[in-house]
């Protein structure tokens, strides 16, 4: 029962394919949490041999992350479609957003009814409501 603790909905009336996404995104939080320790005791150690096996611990936990963002990007066509506009880019990152936001990318744009977003971004530039 502790995937489910993060569920702010009924369990009973999400499908399964959201707790699939659930169970991701609460693993890829604790791989996170898990090589930030790793990296802390990495920085504190003394022991060289206990460095290098903390460190080794530390980036089996970011592979554990990847793999599960790749699981996760390939299930989420939004994802995907943010993962490539955004990564990998040279210069500042601001900078690149505000390049898309400025000449209405398809990532910029907003999102499309019915994919999960709760269209925050659809927002920006309307008048008061």
């Amino acid at each position: 029962m502790a995937n489910s603790v993060g569920y702010h909905e009924a369990e009973d009336r999400l499908g399964e394919d959201v707790k699939d996404r659930h169970r991701a995104l609460a693993s890829m939080m604790e791989e996170l949490e898990a090589a930030d320790w790793y990296d802390q005791r990495v920085a504190v150690t003394t022991d060289p041999e206990l460095r290098e096996i903390l460190a080794h611990n530390r980036d089996e936990e970011k592979e554990h992350f990847v793999m599960t963002l790749e699981w996760l990007r390939r299930r989420d066509p939004k994802m995907d479609a943010e993962l490539r506009e955004r990564l990998f880019r040279d210069g500042p990152i601001v900078t690149h957003e505000d390049e898309l936001e400025a000449h209405g990318t398809a990532a910029a744009a907003p999102a499309a009814s019915g994919d999960g977003s709760l269209g925050i971004g659809s927002l920006k530039g309307k008048g008061a409501l």
